[in-house]
């Protein structure tokens, strides 16, 4: 299972009550590109990591890297995507990144998020934001043609993916 949406929308929170509700491995795929200082995997390295995690049986794991949906999206029997409009997750990225800045809370790899970047600079989480959410938006669509296997659960409201979440049958 994939679970996709921009930055702050809560794909992470998500994939683990999934994999937590029904017993399965979780991976985060920002943990396998964002290296120590910041560092970008090489491309085979993610891809390995995306290709190791999904040849398990039953699995969730939440990212959007264009560069293994290939082998993750393949493999995937449903796509979760959280496509919540840009105020609300705007706010609730910006209160992501200020708690994260101001506790210097660890990351990946010992990254931790420096305000000023995250805010303020081009490369930032903020700047992110806006290149990405409308592009993903219309992007989305014409992927997800692609993969004509996957259950899609497009939820755009917070309250639609947990009364989802809700019913899932929990596994011992």
């Amino acid at each position: 299972m994939i679970v996709a949406g921009t930055s702050g929308s809560g794909k992470t929170t998500l994939a683990r009550a999934i994999a937590a509700r029904l017993g399965i491995p979780h991976a985060e795929q920002d943990a396998w590109n964002h290296l120590p200082n910041w560092q970008e995997a090489p491309l085979e390295q993610f891809r390995a990591a995306v290709d190791a995690f999904s040849a398990q049986p039953a699995w969730v794991m939440d990212g959007n890297y264009s560069k293994a949906q290939d082998i993750g999206w393949a493999r995937a029997d449903t796509l979760i995507w959280l496509d919540y409009s840009a105020p609300l997750v705007f706010w609730r990225l910006l209160r992501r990144t200020l708690g994260r800045g101001l506790t210097r809370q660890e990351l990946w790899n010992g990254n931790r998020e420096s305000l000023l970047t995250a805010l303020f600079s081009r490369g930032g989480i903020m700047a992110w934001f806006f290149r990405s959410h409308w592009r993903l938006r219309r992007e989305m669509p014409g992927k997800l043609a692609n993969y004509p296997h996957l259950t899609v659960l497009r939820f755009r409201r917070p309250g639609e993916a947990a009364r989802w979440l809700a019913a899932l049958e929990r596994q011992p």
